[in-house]
């Protein structure tokens, strides 16, 4: 071999190839990425991070087959401030009467100073039955809000006129309703869904009208007796005093 031959190059040292995470790093990716591992693993004492990994070491170190139960929490019992012992009855004044008839209707009333009818409400129209006296009353209430719009006794001077010509409606007076708190001289219309409902509802008002002029006949008489029992009790207290006297008037002369 020649002398120019036995002369030993250098071996160069090997270079590695550029990677594309050695390339983000030159850009400042890995510095970035080392402070967010940082932050990772220093965490928030304080924050849900913390509990969440705590929670996940703890699930893991129990079996991987109750990572996904969710811990059970403790039975916690609050006692009532206020307790309420007594329950409060609501009374509607209906508490000594029966239902004889009720019907879905619409109620109307008509103003005379506008000449005109004004819905008074929609709901059940009843008739109520005193259990003692027998009298029966005329009562209707407005859906959900349960406000009275009609409460009269049928009396037998009350007739029930078609209106305007309607298989379904009636018409009649009253003298003295209440339903406004005053007892109150209306006209009134009720409408039903049909004729028949219609027909039922003036079977029901004259039966009652019946019914009525009997319980205020038998009143009647009632009082009439009690007027007659108090005035022989008046006459014999008035013999009783008459005595009294002629006693005292016979004792002063002996």
């Amino acid at each position: 071999m020649s002398g120019a031959d036995a002369t030993e190059v250098p071996k160069t040292t090997e270079e590695k190839p550029v990677t594309s995470s050695a390339v983000f790093s030159m850009f400042g990716g890995g510095v970035k990425k080392e402070k967010k591992d940082e932050e990772e693993d220093r965490g928030d004492v304080s924050g849900s991070n913390k509990a969440q990994r705590e929670a996940a070491a703890a699930a893991a170190a129990a079996g991987g087959d109750d990572d996904d139960q969710v811990p059970e929490s403790e039975d916690v019992h609050f006692e009532p401030v206020i307790r309420l012992t007594e329950k409060v009855e609501v009374k509607t004044n209906e508490e000594a009467e029966e239902q004889t008839f009720k019907m879905r209707a619409k109620l109307f009333r008509f103003v005379r100073e506008s000449s005109e009818w004004k819905e008074r409400g929609t709901g059940d129209v009843r008739l109520l039955k005193h259990k003692e006296n027998g009298k029966t009353r005329l009562v209707m209430r407005r859906d959900k809000t349960l406000k009275v719009c009609a409460n009269h006794y049928i009396l037998s001077d009350m007739r029930l006129s078609p209106n305007v010509g309607s298989d379904r409606s009636w018409v009649w007076n009253t003298a003295a309703d209440v339903s406004e708190g005053e007892a109150e001289a209306m006209t009134l219309a009720i409408r039903f869904a049909n004729s028949d409902n219609a027909n039922q509802f003036k079977d029901a008002f004259i039966k009652a009208q019946a019914e009525n002029d009997a319980a205020i006949g038998a009143t009647a008489d009632d009082d009439d007796d009690n007027e007659e029992e108090t005035k022989e009790e008046e006459t014999k207290e008035e013999v009783k005093d008459e005595e009294k006297e002629e006693l005292v008037e016979a004792s002063k002369d002996s």
